[in-house]
């Protein structure tokens, strides 16, 4: 799809420097992942001593996944399933380490702009790459262009709505259910656990995903409705801003690149695309990511369980 971008768009540069993009966040969830995974839980062999379970957890934390997969397997399905929106899993989410649940986490949370999402391509990368270009033509004072055509209030406006319509559905209803019984009951896990659980399947279901965390039951009356809603308004919602944009540029005069342009086939454009889609995505979420898999491993690492 990047390719094509490039060939659409007679700038074959543009394409690649957006793959960059992707393919950089893609190895930075893999790398952390795997790290995470392999180093194991580090309460285990403390449970070892003090006679509690008898075996250790050799070569990391093999808990949920296929031993004709192993770690390194599971780690790059984990990460691929949620960058590209698939759904399929090969392991199971729940069983990994705090920081190893949310890198799939994560993933989603960007919009799954890694590679792009199936059957909803490229667009959710596309509004990053119109703020990101928003934001250069800010840097040095000029009315910011992309592919010859400028990028004004509107469209601005549009992107933000789109960005900020994912988080507003998934954080508003999980708060809602950590705070009434009718949510909590369907944990398996008290503490950060069972928040990430909860922010998990919104965020699954607002991301155009079908993967599960798993330990939370979620064929409830209040759970079935919820996530019902979420991905009706999730999936559906965040294309009509998407198409606003779309439209509104179609009818734009093209205008011819000049010195003043930000060149959108440059690494510095790959810097800065990542730098907006991690801090319009993953900063949006930072506080429930904070009080769920974060937390846990910072509690973890001091002996505290639940």
């Amino acid at each position: 799809m990047t390719y094509t971008l490039g060939k659409m768009t007679g700038s074959t540069a543009h394409g690649w420097a957006v793959w960059s993009a992707m393919a950089i966040l893609f190895l930075c969830g893999v790398t952390v992942l795997y790290w995470a995974e392999a180093k194991g839980n580090p309460l285990l062999p403390k449970a070892v001593e003090q006679q509690q379970v008898g075996h250790l957890q050799p070569g990391g934390n093999m808990e949920g996944k296929e031993v004709r997969f192993g770690i390194a397997q599971s780690a790059l399905f984990g990460t691929v399933t949620t960058d590209a929106s698939c759904g399929a899993i090969s392991s199971w989410f729940d069983s990994y380490t705090p920081l190893g649940g949310m890198v799939p986490l994560v993933n989603i949370m960007l919009s799954e702009v890694i590679f792009g999402g199936v059957g909803s391509g490229m667009y959710g990368i596309l509004v990053y790459i119109v703020l990101a270009v928003f934001i250069a033509g800010l840097m040095v004072g000029r009315t910011p262009e992309y592919l010859g055509k400028k990028i004004e209030a509107y469209d601005v406006k549009m992107a933000m709505l789109v960005s900020l319509v994912f988080p507003l559905i998934i954080l508003c209803l999980t708060g809602i259910s950590v705070v009434r019984g009718f949510g909590t009951s369907s944990i398996s896990n008290a503490g950060p656990h069972g928040l990430t659980q909860i922010l998990y399947a919104f965020v699954s279901s607002a991301g155009n995903n079908g993967s599960a965390f798993a330990g939370l039951t979620v064929n409830t009356l209040w759970y079935d409705a919820a996530t019902g809603m979420t991905m009706l308004l999730g999936r559906f919602f965040m294309i009509i801003p998407m198409l606003g944009i779309a439209g509104n540029l179609a009818q734009k005069k093209y205008v011819p690149p000049s010195l003043g342009t930000f060149p959108v086939t440059t690494p510095l454009f790959t810097f800065l695309l990542i730098s907006v889609i991690l801090i319009l995505g993953a900063l949006t979420f930072f506080p429930a990511l904070s009080l769920g898999p974060i937390l846990e491993h910072l509690l973890m690492n001091i002996g505290k369980t639940f």
